[in-house]
């Protein structure tokens, strides 16, 4: 959005280039307006096309977005001691404890939100609101490799060799994981037992990649299974990628992507607007539309057809995990893979 004054993003841009970001006077920060990170990719190209003229519209107030993955999110409020760059967070589960524990949020009043009744109980709180939802599971390539059942099948033939490979650096791959070292005897925190299975096929293993680049290797070809999101899959399936979802036979994987104020947040009455626009009815349903494809969690929009659930309260029999038992552990995983897997 182009408008006549410095931008708040702007200012922290230039703050920064001198070292000097987070003593930037909060007088200058223009009111009108909310900043709010967002993650990097779809999320900002939704938000940028959908959220932010729509909250200019019914609220005269400006979105500001600050591009950054949740640990970058936490790692930057953490670092600014109190004068945090942004207003509001967006998170998955495991960096949402982490900002819980850290007290990173200001207290949340879900009745501010007008939208509330509209939500699923208990996907407000406290901490913030829960803003769309993530179901996790396999992908493949129906014309090149039959339907997996399960994460097992992910390390046998004919799968293995077409497998892309991904760590622990998101949430849907850490959770795959956790998911294959189940298979194999593991534990939520204990995957080890997923590290040596693979060790042991990796030589056959189509791609091993960043997490960012697995949608463009199975679109190229370079692989054709993958564990992902049905987001990812209906994407890809709208540029014509002959790609399907299985929901494997331990059960898809559920999680919730929140909001939070970030504890000293100067927009906070905004942030509190952005938020209730980001739930409403109109812009949930927006969000559900190709080429974004995010599943709703406002109970008057319609779950997408291709979706393995007909309706939210289905998620509640779907696998979850606990976060605050594999947090501690995951920067030892992400090191681990990174080393034991590189190819």
């Amino acid at each position: 959005m182009i408008r006549n004054r410095l931008g708040r993003r702007s200012l922290l841009t230039s703050a920064a280039a001198i070292g000097g970001a987070t003593l930037l006077p909060r007088a200058a920060f223009a009111k009108g307006s909310v900043t709010a990170a967002i993650y990097p990719g779809t999320w900002e190209e939704a938000y940028r096309a959908i959220v932010a003229p729509s909250l200019k519209k019914k609220d005269n107030v400006d979105l500001e977005m600050q591009p950054l993955f949740a640990v970058d999110q936490i790692a930057k409020v953490r670092a600014a001691r109190g004068a945090p760059p942004f207003d509001a967070f967006v998170l998955d589960p495991g960096p949402r404890i982490t900002g819980m524990e850290g007290g990173l949020f200001e207290k949340f009043d879900p009745a501010k939100l007008t939208n509330l009744g509209k939500l699923p109980a208990g996907l407000a709180d406290g901490l913030g609101v829960c803003v769309g939802a993530q179901v996790v599971g396999i992908a493949y390539n129906p014309k090149k490799v039959p339907a997996p059942k399960g994460w097992k099948d992910l390390l046998t033939d004919p799968w293995v060799s077409r497998l892309g490979l991904t760590g622990f650096q998101t949430t849907f791959g850490t959770v795959s994981l956790i998911e294959i070292a189940k298979a194999f005897g593991g534990s939520e925190t204990n995957i080890d037992p997923a590290l040596v299975e693979l060790k042991k096929v990796l030589p056959k293993v189509a791609a091993v990649g960043q997490p960012a680049a697995m949608p463009s290797l199975f679109q190229q070809g370079q692989c054709d299974v993958m564990y992902t999101n049905t987001q990812t899959v209906a994407t890809l399936k709208g540029k014509g990628v002959d790609i399907e979802f299985v929901k494997p036979e331990s059960g898809a994987i559920a999680f919730y992507t929140t909001m939070h104020i970030a504890k000293g947040a100067t927009e906070a009455a905004n942030a509190y607007k952005y938020f209730d626009v980001v739930v409403s009815k109109e812009i949930q349903e927006a969000l559900t539309k190709p080429p974004y494809n995010f599943i709703p969690v406002n109970r008057d929009v319609a779950l997408p057809a291709d979706l393995p659930m007909k309706s939210l309260d289905e998620m509640s029999k779907f696998v979850t995990h606990d976060w605050a038992k594999i947090n501690p552990l995951r920067a030892g995983w992400i090191e681990k893979f990174n080393k034991e897997m590189a190819k």
